[in-house]
């Protein structure tokens, strides 16, 4: 990673606060913001807030604290978004449009309509809504931790 590769990632301007994301948790190793075009309502990324571009550039020390925050937001997306489950994925390289790693965290319903990985991403009507669908998580993630 350079100084330059830092400045110019997206993800690396929201972990440090340059870029304004409407996070909805954050630890000492990463932080999660929601998607700004869910697959559902919910969708949220998880990041770690120093850059590394795949999962297997993360450091074996990272590993754990990452994927237990990955687990409670999993959770806590479930219950905010009263889902019946999760969709946990990454992406690396291949279709990985910011390159800084990164866990989506959708929540799904049975029978949602997605199949396969082609699924349609749409904005958030309204900030009222994105509003909403933040305060739900965190207050979710509250009642976990």
């Amino acid at each position: 990673m350079t100084e330059s590769t830092t400045f110019a990632c997206a993800f690396c301007k929201v972990a440090s606060g340059e870029v304004v994301a409407r996070l909805v948790f954050e630890d000492e190793v990463s932080v999660a913001f929601l998607d700004h075009r869910p697959v559902f309502p919910g969708h949220c990324l998880l990041i770690p807030k120093i850059h590394y571009e795949t999962l297997a550039d993360l450091p074996e020390g990272l590993i754990g604290p990452f994927f237990k925050g990955a687990q409670l937001l999993a959770r806590a997306v479930e219950s905010a978004m009263e889902a019946h489950g999760t969709f946990v994925a990454m992406n690396n390289r291949v279709s990985q449009s910011v390159p800084h790693f990164h866990v989506h965290i959708v929540p799904r319903r049975r029978k949602d309509g997605l199949k396969g990985f082609f699924w349609p991403r749409y904005p958030y009507p309204a900030v009222e809504d994105a509003d909403a669908v933040q305060l739900a998580i965190r207050q979710a993630l509250a009642a976990l931790v």
